[in-house]
């Protein structure tokens, strides 16, 4: 018995010698990875970890009009909290989200279409609907600024065929948010369009035809092979929405002038984060604005992926 196995000790030691080998290996592709790693976490560092940590503190303090800053503690929270154009910024915000996440079926239901076999022309679709999301966003707000005129805009030309009365979309308080909104979606579509297209042609044609064979029809190959199969795509694509929804600016900055009647109801926290910073010199007050929207951002996101587990199915 003592010639067919070792002893424990001289076992411990092949054990320990055998790691101790291939340690040199090991060691260098770590350093790579590290190496690899590097410049994006320190672009990470610098540009957001950095900046979040300045933000974190200057929301405790108080900015003199000649520079520097003395610390005031919660005072610049407690005027957030009770600021009543922040809650109604907050609430303009999320009806922008809500409206942002319009774009998201849009895209599904043309991406499928675009993604029908024997269809000619796709590569022409695709890039007409991506181009409003790549043009500048002072172009898209203007023209669309022109659309919305209530004195010669085309939306109202067209209107008027139907016998409907002219209105000024974005000087109206009851409309000017969803005009805004309606911009948004118009521009977005085209970049989830392509994350969704390219995410129905990572799904196995195998499961269409069988279904096909099966008798399914175009509607039911729909709901249950592609919208399931797709869902982590809409979940990546929701989050993105979500987000970018959360911090809208430059449309309300473009579309909205100074002495809009309607500028306190499109008014979003991001905008008032502008004023406040920009305008009434009061950067402290917005540093602590602009913290709790990211804390509102990574809330929501978080609810977002615990859901997730319920809708969402992997392959």
């Amino acid at each position: 018995m003592m010639s067919v196995f070792p002893s424990t000790a001289a076992a411990k030691k092949a054990s320990r010698s055998k790691p101790a080998a291939n340690s040199a290996p090991k060691s260098r592709n770590q350093k790579a990875a590290y190496l690899f790693v590097a410049p994006l976490g320190i672009g990470f560092a610098v540009f957001y970890f950095w900046p979040l940590l300045q933000t974190f503190f200057y929301s405790f303090t108080e900015f003199g009009a000649f520079g520097g800053n003395t610390w005031v503690g919660t005072d610049n929270y407690v005027r957030v909290l009770k600021d009543v154009t922040v809650w109604q910024a907050l609430g303009n915000t999320l009806i922008y989200c809500v409206i942002g996440l319009l774009a998201l079926p849009l895209a599904i239901g043309v991406a499928a279409l675009l993604n029908r076999r024997g269809l000619r022309g796709v590569a022409v679709y695709r890039a007409l609907y991506f181009i409003p999301f790549v043009t500048l966003p002072v172009a898209v707000g203007l023209v669309w600024n022109w659309l919305y005129n209530g004195d010669y805009g085309l939306i109202n030309e067209v209107f008027e065929w139907f016998g409907a009365d002219r209105r000024y979309w974005v000087s109206d308080p009851s409309t000017a948010v969803y005009a805004i909104g309606t911009v948004m979606v118009w521009s977005t579509t085209g970049y989830y369009l392509i994350i969704f297209m390219a995410g129905i042609k990572g799904i196995p044609q195998d499961y269409y035809e069988a279904a096909e064979l099966d008798g399914a029809g175009p509607l039911r190959r729909f709901f249950t092979i592609t919208l399931p199969l797709l869902s982590p795509t809409i979940f990546f694509a929701s989050i993105i929405c979500m987000i970018n929804s959360l911090q809208t600016f430059d449309l309300i900055y473009i579309m909205m002038a100074e002495k809009n009647p309607a500028i306190g109801d499109t008014q979003s926290v991001v905008s008032l984060f502008y004023k406040w910073a920009f305008i009434e010199n009061a950067q402290g007050a917005a540093a602590a604005l602009a913290f709790l929207l990211m804390l509102i951002i990574a809330a929501l996101t978080l609810v977002q992926f615990r859901l997730q587990k319920r809708w969402v199915h992997y392959a």
